[in-house]
């Protein structure tokens, strides 16, 4: 990512002036942000340290790769098998459950393919034999990769471009807008649904059509990032940041975070 556009992206996905003296630079899922849980946790967290925290809201893929080219300090995303990759290649230093909650299957509230209820893998097949339109993240996200788990365990291999698939290129909530817009078919993490929820309720006409499967669990890891690979990065605030993330009173927070009296995030700390 270029400079001048990442520190764009970070003035833009911090609301709040920051008037700490140290500044946390973090890449983050769009989820954290969408959902507005940086903004409950950013003034709070400057508030207990005197650190300011700075994010820009990326598919986990790109989060990663912001890790691996030394411009962020720390990263609290979305796919482990992506995580365990990055630690064993040497760059992240410590790594740690935060909270977690699941994907669900969304689609037009008339269910044209006919999936509710059904394991989701069997249910992304009834759609292709269908040819129901399926909206992609298609980001190399979280979401993106379990999609594609997803799509593998049904034995499919989703196509570039279709008339019933397509790959948005774009984060949660511009996907589910645009699920909405077409009566098509998306994977979204429910915490992000519950916003796009809280704003549009049934007038989307989408509504979730598969979930509780043991497969959507969604679980969100913070990883500092590896001194020893990035000698810039500010490892001792990432560490504050991350022990502070576990601490017994900001997973209280999280637990306590709600829309439609529904929790977003479940702490999971260990």
């Amino acid at each position: 990512m270029p400079v001048l556009f990442f520190l764009l992206a970070l003035l833009l996905a911090s609301p709040f002036p920051v008037t700490a003296e140290e500044v946390l630079m973090m890449a983050t899922t769009t989820s954290t942000d969408n959902t507005g849980l940086l903004d409950q946790l950013a003034p709070a967290f400057a508030h207990d340290t005197g650190i300011g925290l700075r994010w820009v809201a990326v598919g986990t893929g790109k989060a990663l790769e912001l890790g691996r080219n030394c411009d962020v300090d720390v990263l609290l995303v979305h796919a482990p098998a992506a995580e365990k990759a990055f630690m064993a290649q040497g760059y992240g230093r410590d790594r740690h459950r935060v909270m977690h909650n699941d994907f669900v299957l969304v689609g037009p509230a008339a269910d044209p393919a006919g999936i509710h209820g059904m394991d989701p893998a069997l249910a992304l097949k009834k759609i292709q034999d269908h040819r129901v339109l399926f909206l992609s993240r298609g980001d190399n996200s979280g979401t993106h990769k379990k999609e594609g788990e997803l799509w593998r365990r049904a034995g499919i291999r989703p196509p570039e471009r279709s008339d019933w698939y397509l790959q948005t290129g774009q984060g949660m909530l511009r996907t589910l807008n645009m699920a909405a817009e077409k009566q098509g078919y998306t994977l979204s993490d429910r915490g992000t649904w519950i916003k796009y929820s809280s704003r549009h309720g049934r007038a989307s006409g989408l509504a979730i059509l598969v979930q509780g499967d043991p497969s959507l669990f969604n679980q969100y890891s913070v990883i500092t990032v590896n001194p020893d690979t990035c000698p810039g990065v500010r490892y001792r605030l990432a560490t504050r940041f991350s022990d502070w993330l576990l601490s017994p009173a900001v997973q209280k927070r999280i637990g306590d975070f709600r829309l439609l009296g529904q929790s977003l995030f479940i702490p999971d700390a260990r």
